[in-house]
């Protein structure tokens, strides 16, 4: 497979530009909220999350919910609040697609195109991003193997695009005290067999504010190669996934912490 180490043993490098890249020599620090709700959270939160030094931004505009009542995203002109973040932060905007319709559009504004647990399964997604010149972040499916999850990488790899990096958020399992299990020796495999880099989200594998800093630690001390954290300035107005959003102080705390371990491992944060 075009992902693994057999076949290329050269670690596959992701340059963002502006001296941003995901490399065996960077951390990057993956923040922002579950979703632009509104110009004013996103903008808020962005200051705040670079004035402490994040580079890198996150926030859905189009959102794959379980529930067909529940808020879906504010679309496209949530996108625009995230090239505002983008124009006046310099911060990397990194969302995700919720299906095939709105590809391009998040093509359009994003630094990094994120394929989400849900629509990691839409193979005219998979197609679309393996012919797209962004970098591509691509989730486990809560119900895949790493077999499984690998193969479906393998559809924007051999479609061409190379900048792919591997997303490890929790798979479902009989456990039920936490949102799913945070698959570390899964994410451990990733690892060994493959030359793609590898990005941990400890948010949605817990579901749980409260767990998130020591899974955060946990895996930067995995030297991994970034984590994926939601923050939201204020998570109890939160339109989706509040539970699991650290707040700016919070998260504050956990990014010096963050820091700590990226440099035992011989890492720059980005």
């Amino acid at each position: 497979m075009l992902s693994t180490k057999k076949h290329k043993d050269d670690f596959q490098e992701i340059d963002l530009g502006g001296n941003i890249k995901v490399s065996k020599k960077t951390f990057a620090i993956i923040a922002g909220p579950c979703a632009a709700e509104s110009r004013d959270q996103v903008m808020r939160t962005a200051d705040r999350l670079s004035e402490m030094g994040v580079r890198m931004f996150r926030a859905g505009c189009f959102k794959p919910r379980t529930d067909p009542y529940a808020w879906q995203g504010s679309g496209e002109e949530g996108l625009e609040w995230l090239d505002e973040v983008r124009k006046q932060y310099g911060m990397k905007i990194i969302s995700e697609v919720s299906n095939y319709t709105n590809v391009a559009l998040v093509e359009q504004y994003s630094d990094i195109i994120q394929i989400g647990a849900k629509a990691v399964y839409d193979h005219s997604v998979l197609n679309y991003c393996g012919k797209s010149q962004k970098p591509v972040l691509i989730k486990r499916g809560f119900g895949a193997t790493v077999s499984e999850y690998l193969r479906m990488t393998e559809y924007i790899l051999s479609k061409g695009n190379q900048n792919v990096m591997l997303c490890e958020r929790g798979i479902r399992s009989f456990e039920t005290s936490t949102r799913f299990t945070f698959d570390l020796c899964g994410a451990a495999v990733m690892q060994d067999e493959t030359r793609l880099p590898l990005i941990l989200d400890p948010s949605h594998a817990s579901g749980n504010a409260k767990f998130v800093p020591k899974l955060a630690l946990a895996s930067a001390a995995f030297d991994c190669e970034g984590l994926l954290i939601e923050v939201h300035s204020n998570p109890e107005e939160a339109l989706c996934d509040k539970d699991q959003a650290l707040d700016l102080d919070e998260f504050k705390k956990l990014y010096e912490r963050v820091k700590l371990f990226a440099e035992i491992n011989g890492r720059v944060v980005v």
